[in-house]
């Protein structure tokens, strides 16, 4: 059974870090993109960072371009997005996911319960 576990979300004042996890557990990932989403009250879910396991192929959106990375552990099985320079428009909830194959877009099969990110002002 597939589980996606996030940690690290949390209040940070305007122009801050933090850095998310995602715990991953329940099949090998080395085939698969893991994303993160994150989704704000009244508006639609985001990707906003992707990358295969291996890291080989990374995207991130210009939204956040130049301060959001994502990388991954191989040998913790954990994903991280460290975000900087954050402002209050990064509010929102932020979601772990994970699909088959080298693909950025489209369906995310694995979801994890997400962490609420509050930024202010």
């Amino acid at each position: 059974q597939v589980q996606l576990v996030e940690s690290g979300g949390g209040l940070v004042q305007a122009g801050g870090s933090l850095r998310l996890s995602c715990a991953a557990s329940g099949r090998t990932f080395s085939s698969y993109t893991m994303g993160w989403f994150r989704q704000a009250p009244g508006k639609e879910r985001e990707l906003i960072a992707a990358s295969t396991w291996s890291g080989q192929h990374t995207y991130i959106p210009n939204s956040v371009n130049g301060r959001f990375t994502i990388s991954i552990d191989n040998a913790k099985n954990t994903v991280y997005l460290q975000m900087n320079s954050l402002k209050p428009e990064d509010t929102a909830v932020y979601y772990c996911a994970a699909r088959p194959g080298p693909y950025t877009f489209g369906k995310y099969d694995y979801w994890g319960q997400g962490t609420q990110v509050t930024v202010a002002s």
